[in-house]
């Protein structure tokens, strides 16, 4: 570790500890900074506080930096397709059945092992294991993805999805016909108490907004929908979907067990939007649905008389 001893003067005084921190240094990025005042490696006068810590002057801040720990992901070349890139960010079209980083059962083969093959300027923010890693989709959910290549990228990201400000558009393809064209499903999502594998809605959930829009009715079995992210939870689209009686095809965890056979259910993010990191320049960028959930519906289309619109 490197350690670093501040003295708080009169410039910085009465200002949380984090701030106050990375306006001491620059390469600190408030997330880190927090981190470490989480395992004890800030302390104010030989004392552990906590992040909303407020400085005063003549403080005493001992920073143990940890050093950073060597990527033990393995680089593999996956043929990645990026979309955009630049110094600072870069998009990432997942197909269907890739896992984003490495996780017990998944340790090759993921975007991340992609990543490191593809540019070794990552962010270091989430860890060894998900190096530049902002956000995530599920492995049989295909389509785009903003990956940060440095920490101040990474920072900039973030808040803009907690600002919820990041363009976030799905199409989905559901079982059920639904009469209205458009609507938007609040419900807050948690750890479903009898499985702790899914997510469910539950009363002291995190809140979640999706708002969802027809794009095309087949008969009374199924429909076609864009849902657009207000909030970005675990298996949101999925959860709420289910929550107003209209499941994804295929989704083998939240669908019905008679479903079409998908491999998984049939979801792809096609949007995606957000404001550059460095230059402040709204980004947008589209991604058509990949072959194969473009081949059922096309299959369903031909095979069931689609309603009056």
């Amino acid at each position: 570790m490197d350690q670093f001893e501040i003295v708080i003067t009169e410039e910085y005084a009465n200002n949380r500890i984090d701030k106050a921190l990375t306006t001491v240094n620059p390469d600190w990025s408030r997330t880190q900074v927090q981190q470490w005042l989480k395992d004890g490696l800030v302390l104010v006068g030989g004392v552990q506080v906590k992040p909303n810590y407020k400085v005063k002057q003549g403080d005493t801040i001992i920073v143990d930096e940890p050093v950073p720990e060597e990527l033990d992901v393995i680089a593999e070349d996956l043929n990645l397709d990026i979309i955009y890139e630049d110094k600072d960010v870069l998009v990432v079209n997942k197909p269907r059945g890739m896992v984003v980083h490495p996780a017990p059962g998944h340790s090759t083969g993921t975007v991340v092992n992609g990543l490191m093959h593809h540019c070794k300027d990552l962010s270091g923010i989430n860890g060894v294991l998900r190096p530049g890693i902002v956000h995530r989709t599920d492995k049989d959910t295909s389509g785009l993805l903003m990956v940060a290549k440095n920490d101040q990228a990474h920072v900039s990201l973030v808040d803009q999805l907690v600002a919820k400000s990041v363009t976030r558009v799905y199409q989905a393809f559901v079982h059920g016909h639904i009469p209205h064209d458009n609507g938007t499903i609040d419900a807050p999502i948690g750890r479903d108490q009898r499985d702790r594998q899914s997510m469910a809605i539950v009363d002291k959930g995190k809140h979640a907004v999706t708002h969802f829009k027809v794009l095309e009715r087949f008969g009374g079995n199924y429909t076609l929908v864009e849902c657009r992210l207000e909030t970005g939870r675990t298996h949101q689209i999925r959860v709420h979907m289910k929550y107003i009686g209209y499941p994804l095809v295929g989704d083998p965890k939240y669908g019905p067990k008679k479903t079409l056979e998908f491999g998984g259910q049939v979801l792809h993010a096609g949007t995606l939007g957000f404001n550059h990191p460095t230059t402040g320049e709204y980004m947008e960028f589209t991604s058509p649905p990949p072959e194969d959930f473009q081949a059922l519906v096309d299959k369903v289309r031909k095979g069931v008389d689609k309603t009056e619109e």
